[in-house]
């Protein structure tokens, strides 16, 4: 075996992947400067489910039900609510002194409907 001792290096290749990271690094950093691609985007109609605004059924204290700020009975709010596509998100507003079959009465109708998006409003609890 004749080890002979390497008199000069090719540095072509090195060269090569050199301009290939530039090119890799120099393109990268104009998106990141830019902060986004830009794209120009189509336009389209609002969908429908977008135009319904949330209902709001508020219980007090005493058991009273209200539907957007007006007291309805709980026959009432039923009928208010079939005039509203079952996808319109409902919000349940209750004291927290307020007679807990009304709270019952309430999500009868809303089971009976089929009102599946409900939210029930609470406060976070003071440590």
């Amino acid at each position: 075996m004749d080890d002979k001792p390497f008199e000069s290096i090719n540095v072509v290749p090195l060269v090569d992947i050199m301009l290939v990271l530039l090119t890799i690094v120099l393109t990268t950093a104009s998106f990141i400067s830019a902060g986004r691609i830009p794209v120009s985007l189509p336009q389209a109609s609002k969908p429908d489910y977008e135009k319904h605004k949330e209902a709001i059924i508020e219980i007090a204290a005493g058991g009273e039900i209200y539907f957007e700020g007006e007291a309805v009975s709980i026959t009432a709010l039923e009928t208010r609510l079939v005039e509203r596509p079952s996808q319109t998100p409902v919000l349940v507003r209750a004291d927290r002194g307020s007679k807990f079959q009304s709270f019952v009465d309430v999500a009868d109708v809303l089971k009976r409907l089929k009102i599946t998006k409900v939210g029930i409003q609470t406060e976070r609890a003071s440590k």
